[in-house]
């Protein structure tokens, strides 16, 4: 429970990516800019904070222990989840983006087949694939229904190029990110904290964002004072805040897969919080009838989630190691 309140909460600080994201481009910012930006804005925060916590050195050994999973993962995780998103935001509204993106809390459950876990048993070490948590993935299934409802109302306006341009690249993102963050986890193995592992992951990423600022620059030149300090508060509030508190639940659980697609379901909670700040800064119209209908959908599915991970089926849920040895009679410790 304490992770997906920790999860919902990094939701609510990424849902101003979306929405400042669609600010920035409607004053004519360039996408470019916004996602290097934010990304290279990043770097200061968390070195002082990694120096401040006196654990640099640890990071730097283990990124040069095995440097190319760290380019190449680093790489999926951040720059495949966010120029795509930035992008996305140049041809179509916030609602749209970020109903997208929740196709993530599906594509998190479905890439459980991709990770092996080590375990000991009685007859020595074994290997051991993650399989596909099915009650979790229904749920998941079901809250995405409600994502989906909320946007009915909106898709009649939706033009092909809105489509390919607006949809394609965060379905992308969707899998990118989860696929990322779990690999460098592996990658990572608990030798890391959540602060390094994000430090980490966003130095591995900065020579693909100073391309990317290179290419924003020519193409229209320095960034506005505004898209700056825009980027500047996407940075702190998603960048930093959001991605610490999301990595911080995903890492708690990471070898219990049914707890690990309800923490990332919980970023389905994101459409509420940007619909609530379209309104609020955009005019825009308060959602009624379908919307309703969806909104109310994602909460019981969250409720679901919540019972799903703290009471249903515990014998579920066990870790790989203790469901192996549970299987072979081996008496294990919680």
């Amino acid at each position: 429970m304490k992770e997906m309140m920790l999860g919902i909460m990094a939701s609510m600080f990424f849902a101003v990516t979306f929405i400042l994201n669609r600010s920035m481009e409607l004053s004519g910012g360039n996408w470019l800019w916004s996602s290097s930006l934010r990304f290279l804005f990043m770097v200061p925060f968390l070195l002082l904070i990694v120096m401040v916590r006196k654990n640099m050195k640890q990071v730097l050994l283990e990124m040069l222990r095995s440097p190319l999973p760290w380019l190449g993962w680093s790489f999926v995780g951040f720059v495949l989840f966010y120029a795509p998103i930035t992008y996305a935001a140049v041809y179509g509204p916030g609602w749209l983006t970020a109903g997208t993106w929740q196709i993530t809390i599906v594509a998190g459950t479905l890439l459980g087949p991709l990770f092996v876990q080590k375990v000991n048993t009685s007859s020595g070490t074994e290997m051991v694939r993650h399989k596909i948590p099915l009650r979790s993935l229904f749920i998941s299934f079901f809250i995405l229904s409600g994502v989906i409802l909320i946007q009915i109302p909106n898709a009649q306006g939706l033009s092909m190029k809105m489509v390919m341009s607006g949809i394609i690249p965060v379905v992308l993102a969707a899998f990118c990110y989860p696929l990322g963050n779990r690999k460098m986890m592996e990658v990572c193995d608990g030798r890391l904290d959540t602060f390094q592992r994000v430090f980490g992951m966003t130095i591995a990423t900065v020579p693909f964002w100073l391309l990317i600022a290179s290419a924003g620059y020519m193409q229209v030149g320095l960034p506005s004072a505004s898209q700056v300090l825009q980027s500047l508060i996407v940075a702190v509030c998603s960048g930093i805040v959001a991605t610490i508190l999301f990595f911080i639940a995903t890492d708690r659980v990471r070898n219990h897969q049914g707890m690990l697609a309800s923490v990332e379901a919980t970023q389905s909670t994101q459409v509420l919080f940007v619909m609530t700040g379209e309104v609020l800064l955009f005019s825009a119209p308060i959602p009624d009838g379908i919307e309703l209908s969806g909104l109310v959908i994602i909460v019981i599915g969250m409720i679901l989630h919540s019972l799903n991970h703290s009471g249903m089926g515990k014998k579920t849920h066990l870790p790989i190691h203790a469901k192996l040895k549970h299987r072979q009679g081996v008496p294990f410790e919680k």
